[in-house]
């Protein structure tokens, strides 16, 4: 499909792309969404919570919400898309990846952003044991590239599915690296490459065959943490083995339901090639939204109901 056209005009101040993705990122802050906790047990003996909002009244229709890098399912770009669909109707399924609900998961593996056996795990579950004929995916930067992956990959997805949206998505993962490692980027690698860091430190207790401290202070930079870990833990060769067999652009020619890709043009985290016109322009499925303003996941609109949020919802409705 042709680039959807985008009319989000944000406050001025909000038209910088650092200032959105911080406010964002720290500041902001949603009232009156109430989650239920449930755990599932995966095939491999470790597990992922989901937290479980509702719609006012009982629904058919329910969304899984997937966070990005080092998120859960607290963060307010996940409970703000919860509360606006939940608001419109649907219910919402907030995935915590493993390791990311507050507790350590049990194996040496963890997360990363092309685990979609995982988010297979959520569809089946629901689809299996839950009663909704309607299944929508939105996922947020490492969760979007996943959610996009998904849609693409070479799988019979259940009928229930009926679109997928993703918002500042790392399209082509290396990219977004090279970008996040530039110097107007610093401070926020290093307070990713922090949180992960500390994360191993229980992993490295669990299971020292697989990581040794040393390994953990030769640590330095993102790059590192997936040559070290995250290769290592979900067998990949190396970083950028993981980067090319994970990034969901190769995927988006064979997305075959309604996917909609919303990245700002002043996303400081996003490369060049995480803007895929060229695919969205051979692909009747795929919409491609680029607004000027937004930064990082940082779309401020007036009464805290987000441009991403308000756009994921009409697309559903336009859609479906």
């Amino acid at each position: 499909m042709p680039l959807v056209t985008s009319h989000y005009n944000p406050p001025f101040i909000f038209k910088n792309g650092h200032l959105s993705t911080v406010y964002s990122g720290l500041f902001r802050r949603i009232k009156g969404v109430q989650q239920t906790r449930e755990r599932i047990e995966l095939d491999d003996g470790d597990f992922m919570d989901l937290d479980w909002s509702y719609a006012k009244i009982a629904s058919e229709k329910v969304v899984i919400l997937l966070h990005g890098l080092e998120g859960n399912a607290q963060r307010p770009y996940i409970t703000g898309s919860a509360k606006a669909f939940n608001a419109d109707g649907i219910d919402a399924c907030a995935v915590n990846f493993r390791g990311c609900s507050g507790e350590t998961n049990r194996l040496f593996r963890s997360y990363h952003s092309g685990a979609t056996e995982d988010l297979d795990a959520v569809v089946q579950h629901i689809v299996k044991n839950k009663n909704y004929s309607e299944i929508y995916i939105k996922g947020v930067s490492l969760g979007g590239n996943m959610a996009l992956k998904y849609a693409g990959e070479a799988r019979d997805l259940p009928p229930e599915l009926k679109a997928v949206i993703g918002v500042s998505v790392p399209c082509d993962l290396y990219s977004s690296l090279r970008a996040l490692l530039s110097p107007n980027n610093y401070l926020y690698a290093k307070r990713f490459k922090k949180h992960l860091v500390e994360k191993l430190y229980p992993k490295q207790k669990m299971f020292p065959n697989n990581i040794s401290m040393e390994d953990i202070t030769n640590i330095k930079t993102l790059k590192d943490f997936d040559d070290i870990y995250t290769s290592r833990a979900h067998g990949f060769k190396n970083a950028i083995d993981y980067y090319q067999q994970c990034s969901c652009r190769q995927f988006l020619p064979d997305i075959k339901i309604p996917t909609l890709i919303i990245n700002a043009k002043n996303d400081s985290f996003l490369g060049e090639e995480c803007y895929p016109v060229t695919e969205a322009n051979k692909n009747r499925h795929l919409y491609l939204n680029l607004p000027d303003y937004g930064g990082h996941v940082g779309f401020v609109s007036s009464s805290n109901f987000y441009y991403s949020e308000k756009t994921a919802i009409k697309f559903v409705q336009d859609m479906v």
